[in-house]
């Protein structure tokens, strides 16, 4: 009898060739006796099919791996209740079904508020649930850190048991005391990229100075593109301390990392590249002798030191020269140099009228004074300055005397809010809301806490109703509706339900109401089942 080597070849070659041609040898193929041998036609596409299963179910058996080695520590963490840890099983399926109220919301976007307020009760889900939640933290990388946390002692030793789940490793949940910095160092010498960039972010959390000179130590021999984000590093526990370092670092070869390190520096109010902005920055901005108005002189050039503080020559928005140089120079002084130099306070200095100091009477540079103040405050969280440009919150024409009043808000509004304390972020967009709408107000509700407080989320409400009566179309805000999905108060299920019941039935505006309500009586269980 004949040997065959390989029945599957032998197979494809006699259907490339035909049975006259090339006759299947069916008696030496493995499983022929199942097969009618009278039509070779018929024959070779019966023992094809028999080969497919063949191979398809014959895997041999693979050498036994090694055993893993101790398994995980315990977890002594209170385990979810049933309730909770159902309700955690559906939204990891990212099933929908449907409420009291009509069809719920994408569950999947519930899920990073379930994993940050499981993890702040300090609970730990079932072992059998924690594969499921790694694979999901695997493919949303912003669901990591409540998922690492969440998985504890276990997702930690699964993490080193599959190569899949191998970000466990490099995942920071929680600043480590002093005690716990980590003190073998062979993963910043010999790791991948962002186990590094996680070894570096932990010993600055725990100890800024081991930090820097580890980063210190490598420094020459790094990549641009490494050194840059290993800069980044450093914002944890900035300090003086970190001056000289940052001071070398303008010197960088890399365009990049000598931005970076100017702007890191210029958050250190007492550094000498914020000396030197605030120096010129009484050059380019003064007040006028008779304390009316400000004056603004520009640089004229750019030159060796202003590059090398992290200023470019040419500017990268298209903008004109000077008002690039004079931009970065405002952004990068400390806000403090203002009132010491002028004895007036962020209200006042905002409420004087700004002219160059060549024509009096113009005003072109006080956008830019503005937007550079602006960013100032952003890059050195100053509430203060961002209160003063954000201006008092709207008032409506009911309580005002007149026309509702509006903001002058210069720069990004919602950067300037997220400087706020949440309270205070959260009225401020209430109020601005009900004067304006949402038409405005999708990038403001972004910079406020989740879950909005009581009055933002009537303030939200309030305003969807009035949206739906004026005969707009849901879609119009479509932005706002995915967002009050997550961050409405639960609380608001009532006023909603109501919106939906007196909405024109089998309306647009009456199934969006009711799959909120629907979604929001969804969350308000899944909270109580945590709480509980």
């Amino acid at each position: 009898m004949t040997t065959i080597q390989d029945p599957w070849e032998t197979l494809h070659t006699s259907a490339l060739l035909g049975t006259d041609r090339r006759p299947v040898p069916a008696t030496a193929l493995p499983l022929a006796d199942a097969v009618d041998l009278t039509d070779p036609a018929t024959a070779l596409l019966e023992l094809a099919a028999l080969a497919t299963v063949r191979r398809r179910a014959g895997a041999l058996p693979v050498p036994a791996a090694e055993p893993p080695g101790p398994p995980s520590p315990e977890d002594p963490r209170p385990e979810l209740s049933e309730p909770a840890a159902r309700r955690l099983a559906v939204l990891l399926a990212g099933r929908t079904g449907s409420g009291g109220a009509g069809t719920l919301a994408n569950l999947t976007e519930l899920l990073p508020q379930w994993l940050a307020t499981a993890r702040a009760r300090g609970l730990r889900p079932p072992a059998a649930l924690i594969p499921g939640l790694l694979d999901a933290a695997r493919a949303r990388s912003e669901l990591r850190s409540d998922a690492v946390a969440l998985a504890g002692p276990l997702g930690r030793w699964l993490g080193e048991q599959n190569p899949d789940w191998r970000f466990v490793l490099r995942t920071t949940v929680q600043a480590p005391a002093p005690s716990d910095a980590p003190t073998d160092h062979h993963l910043w010498h010999e790791g991948l990229f962002a186990e590094r960039v996680t070894h570096l972010t932990l010993l600055r959390r725990s100890d800024p100075a081991a930090g820097l000179e580890l980063l210190r130590s490598t420094w020459s021999t790094e990549r641009a593109e490494d050194r840059l984000l290993f800069l980044d590093a450093l914002q944890d526990g900035l300090s003086p301390a970190d001056e000289p370092f940052l001071e070398a670092a303008l010197g960088d070869r890399s365009k990049n990392v000598r931005a970076t390190a100017a702007e890191l520096l210029s958050t250190l109010p007492g550094s000498a590249l914020a000396g030197r902005m605030a120096e010129r920055a009484r050059t380019a901005v003064r007040l006028a002798e008779a304390g009316t108005h400000l004056l603004v002189t520009p640089p004229v050039e750019c030159d060796a030191q202003m590059q090398r503080d992290g200023i470019t020559p040419r500017s990268p928005t298209g903008r004109g020269e000077r008002a690039w140089w004079f931009g970065e120079v405002v952004a990068a002084a400390p806000l403090a140099v203002w009132p010491e130099s002028t004895g007036l306070t962020p209200e006042q200095l905002l409420a004087l009228r700004v002219g160059d100091s060549i024509d009096e009477t113009s005003s072109s540079w006080a956008d830019d004074l503005r937007e550079a103040w602006a960013r100032a405050a952003v890059r050195q969280n100053d509430a203060d300055w961002a209160r003063a440009l954000l201006g008092p919150a709207p008032v409506p024409a009911a309580r005002g005397a007149g026309r509702a009043r509006a903001p002058r808000v210069t720069g990004a509004p919602a950067k300037l809010l997220a400087v706020l304390p949440p309270e205070e972020r959260a009225a401020w967009t209430a109020a601005f809301i009900e004067v304006h709408g949402l038409g405005e107000a999708f990038q403001l509700l972004g910079a406020c806490a989740t879950p909005w407080t009581p009055p933002l989320s009537t303030a939200v409400v309030s305003a969807l109703a009035r949206a739906a009566a004026s005969g707009a179309y849901p879609w119009s805000h479509s932005g706002v509706l995915g967002m009050t999905e997550r961050a409405l108060a639960p609380e608001t299920a009532v006023a909603v339900e109501e919106l939906a019941a007196g909405a024109a039935p089998d309306s647009a505006w009456a199934e969006t109401f009711a799959r909120l309500a629907g979604t929001l009586r969804f969350r308000a269980a899944m909270l109580a089942e945590l709480a509980g």
